[in-house]
């Protein structure tokens, strides 16, 4: 057992370039586990500035000065953020405040259709299994209802929170759109000199995660629209607030859109019941699930992320109990991180050693 052990050190930590990549990474996510909520602000300006330099490179591409595309595009991105809070957020807080207020009546048409169960299907169903359904399902709603109220009363910090967010991620997404050379520069200049194995997981990853970011916010943002305005011509209630859950629920492949169907379905069922319009509901919700995963994804990611499906679902849930909403943002691209260096660490390290294996011998046969 310890040979075993030897050899595996031997193999992937005999390269001291090996062991400095180790201790970067294990640097890294000790300090965003450690110090994550305090640093949320700079790690969400880093986010939105990754997402926009895209737009700052193809705008130097046509020959615009580095000054003038990092300020057209930061002008957008005040302008995307302005509407966000001004228009898509009221609404869709209206349309929350709605939900709550309807949501006792919906519930009690629920339990009145509930009760018509036993009188269906005598043979199947109890009254005294629907009545502890209703009593278990009225006890989570109470939780519920408890755990809002608690938040609204300790809505004060997270407003302080929110303002702090509002003027210091701006900030930050300027200046390290602005300086993005001199920041990489200054970075650099920490590592080690050699770092062969760093460039070899670092071109893999950042074509890949810039890739992913990018075409992830652009896929969240054409679902939400899309199924916004088709709820919006089919008279569906709440239809801004199901298309913010739709839209965030591609985050999450796989789950999301099982996921996202719940609340679109109930929606559904307490505003037609099992109506023509309700049928016609679904089908376009389908139609918009079946596009996004077999068009518009496609067409976004043209890098694919080469990852089995237990480990999508896997990486979700570790990454997501971990750091929460970023968590389960960055679920896929950590995950391709670990397979990267996973499959660039021996193959890095082999180079490295034939390579000094080809000097050795140019320098023996030269003479």
């Amino acid at each position: 057992m310890l040979k075993v052990f030897q050899g595996w050190v031997q193999r992937y930590f005999s390269d001291e370039e090996a062991v400095v990549l180790a201790v970067v990474l294990a640097l890294g996510f000790a300090i965003i586990i450690t110090f994550g909520g305090k640093l949320a602000p700079l790690l969400t300006g880093v986010v939105l500035a990754y997402l926009l330099q895209g737009l700052v490179t193809r705008l130097q591409r046509w020959h615009l000065p580095h000054w003038m595309a990092v300020w057209l595009v930061f002008l957008v991105f005040l302008g995307a953020l302005a509407a966000l809070l001004g228009v898509v957020l009221p609404l869709v807080w209206r349309q929350m405040l709605n939900l709550f207020n309807e949501a006792p009546r919906m519930i009690g048409e629920w339990q009145a259709q509930l009760m018509h169960l036993p009188e269906l299907y005598p043979s199947i169903v109890s009254e005294t299994q629907i009545e502890r359904l209703i009593a278990s399902v009225n006890g989570e709603v109470g939780e519920f209802g408890q755990w809002v109220l608690s938040q609204s009363l300790s809505s004060l910090p997270f407003i302080v929170t929110m303002l702090v967010y509002l003027v210091l991620v701006p900030i930050l997404v300027f200046f390290f759109l602005k300086d993005s050379q001199q920041l990489t520069d200054w970075l650099v200049r920490h590592l080690p000199r050699e770092r062969r194995l760093m460039k070899l997981v670092w071109l893999e990853m950042n074509e890949q995660i810039g890739n992913y970011i990018r075409g992830k916010a652009t896929e969240i943002l054409i679902v939400g629209a899309v199924t916004y305005i088709c709820f919006a011509i089919l008279g569906v209630n709440y239809a801004a607030l199901l298309a913010v859950l739709v839209g965030l629920s591609v985050l999450v492949p796989y789950i999301g859109a099982t996921v996202a169907t719940i609340p679109v379905a109930m929606i559904g069922l307490f505003q037609w019941g099992l109506s023509n319009e309700f049928m016609v509901l679904m089908v376009v919700y389908g139609v918009i699930q079946m596009l996004d995963g077999n068009v518009l994804v496609p067409i976004l990611f043209s890098e694919a992320v080469n990852l089995h499906p237990v480990a999508i679902i896997a990486a979700v849930l570790i990454f997501g109990g971990l750091w929460g909403f970023w968590g389960v943002f960055f679920a896929i691209p950590l995950a391709t991180l670990f397979k990267a260096v996973l499959y660039a660490w021996p193959r890095g390290l082999e180079a490295a050693s034939d390579g000094a294996a080809h000097s050795d011998t140019v320098v023996v046969v030269d003479p």
